[in-house]
């Protein structure tokens, strides 16, 4: 009980075993790197230990480290995250090994070891796991599968205390018919855990070390193990990529249930994507099919149409995005409207109340404060300004071939169908552009600019054309070429 005492004061560290390459995932892409909902895949189980309160968490790494390290420590910016390498996997209690020093280092009372391929454990579970280890050596999560096949079974004794665990491969035909099963993930206390791990051995199928061993031993040493149950589906092991999809469809469902708890509207969930990072306001209304991608934020009563993609951009309330839009790391302020079939690339900015129509693509540029451009337009590296008219078919011809080069459309100026304005170029406060110029001088404030060949009416062109097609001859039949002698 002293012992038991001493872990419960000295705080909670974790241990994420992450250093398998996966085979079963057919990738060159180390498992626990494989995008979900927005997250590596390994970032999931790290959160879930940082949200049950674990400080520090190790990640144990081996198969692609340097790659997992840096995307992991991205992922989990305010987990503190430490690593240790498992350069041979040789069984769990080796890879715990591997974090012995992490683990002293930590100075903590208990620790959550759990898998890096569990990504929709939750904070709230692990805290049980937590609480339960606060009293006894041992505490692990069980579970009673529809098929227990190669999970490892819980072995108990007659007063129904946990004894041990027998791994699949090593189990007897009785203790194969047990359903109650092992999910992998422990809470132990810290002086039992490395006092412990030095008596593992490798005596049994696999040859490797087990940490399921430490179930057994610390029953024979009458230490206490508690087990504590979880739902199947929350302890799920990704293997391949149908446990990856399988995964992605329950932690969508989550996503999804918690934003519409605050406030959010969904036409169809189901078929309705959002990664972990995107924010939404309330009175927002997304439609089904729409990609919320990245560190998107969305203000208060943002409407995203039907198929819509936003990624990493900010769109502010009341903004609205029509149907089948695409925007990338943009800005659209309050009010203002995008699409339908509209492209925001990176760098652009859509002014209050401003609108951008179908098959618009809007790079780098900004449209001021109730600036219009309602379709068929390529807007590059300009700047806008409020009140605008952007006619149908404009090009701002942003890239001489080396270099690139800015816009710049005042206030209120309208610039007529199908023009092409060559930068640099800079065109006043209420200038025009006439339909179908090519300009490539700036234009004064309050001017027009006109660029184009000069009309010319050709009279009764069209009766004369038609005359002549009329009194054509009509060609006989084609007589093979004569061939021409040659001379010797």
């Amino acid at each position: 009980m002293k012992t038991i005492e001493k872990n419960r004061k000295k705080g909670l560290a974790a241990v994420v075993l992450a250093a398998g390459k996966g085979t079963r995932m057919r990738s060159s892409v180390a498992k626990i790197l494989h995008p979900l909902c927005g997250l590596p895949l390994g970032a999931w189980p790290i959160e879930a230990a940082r949200a049950a309160g674990a400080k520090p968490i190790v990640v144990v790494v081996g198969h692609q480290a340097e790659e997992a390290g840096l995307a992991l420590s991205k992922a989990a910016p305010d987990a503190r995250l430490s690593f240790a390498v498992q350069e041979e996997q040789l069984g769990t209690g080796h890879a715990v090994m591997c974090a012995r020093r992490e683990i002293e280092a930590s100075k903590a009372g208990r620790v959550l070891i759990l898998c890096g391929d569990v990504p929709c454990l939750t904070g709230s579970t692990l805290s049980r796991l937590a609480r339960a280890g606060e009293k006894a050596d041992i505490a692990l999560l069980t579970f009673e599968p529809a098929e227990p096949g190669r999970y490892g079974r819980i072995v108990r004794d007659e007063r129904g205390r946990v004894t041990g665990i027998v791994e699949a491969a090593d189990a007897t035909a009785a203790q194969k018919k047990i359903r109650e099963v092992n999910a992998g993930i422990y809470c132990m206390g810290t002086g039992f855990l490395l006092r412990a791990l030095d008596g593992l051995t490798d005596d049994n199928a696999q040859g490797e070390l087990y940490l399921t061993d430490l179930v057994e031993l610390a029953s024979k040493e009458g230490g206490k193990v508690t087990a504590v149950s979880a739902e199947e589906e929350e302890v799920q092991g990704v293997n391949d990529r149908v446990d990856l999809a399988r995964a992605a469809k329950m932690l969508r469902a989550r996503i999804n249930d918690k934003l519409m708890r605050g406030g959010v509207s969904f036409e169809d969930p189901s078929a309705t994507y959002v990664d972990a990072g995107v924010k939404i306001g309330a009175d927002s209304m997304i439609a089904a099919g729409a990609h919320l991608i990245g560190e998107t934020r969305l203000g208060t009563g943002v409407e995203i149409g039907p198929c819509a993609v936003v990624q990493n951009s900010h769109l502010q309330a009341g903004a609205v995005i029509k149907a089948h839009s695409v925007l990338d790391s943009a800005t659209v302020e309050a009010g203002a409207s995008v699409g339908p079939f509209a492209r925001l690339r990176p760098g652009t900015v859509i002014g209050r109340k401003a609108s951008v129509g179908n098959f618009v693509e809007v790079k780098n540029a900004r449209l001021g404060e109730g600036a219009k451009s309602g379709h068929l337009t390529y807007l590059g590296d300009a700047d806008i300004g409020p009140k605008a008219n952007i006619g149908a078919g404009t090009i701002t011809c942003n890239y001489d071939g080396k270099d690139k080069f800015r816009t710049k459309i005042g206030r209120g100026c309208f610039i007529g169908s199908n023009s092409a304005l060559v930068a640099p170029v800079s065109i006043g406060k209420n200038g025009y552009v006439a339909a179908g110029s090519t300009i490539t001088q700036d234009i004064p404030e309050g001017a027009l600019g006109v660029a184009r060949g000069r009309q010319r009416n050709i009279e009764g062109w069209t009766s004369r054309t038609k005359a002549k097609k009329i009194s054509r001859p009509t060609p006989g039949p084609s007589r093979p070429a004569r061939r021409k002698r040659r001379r010797s």
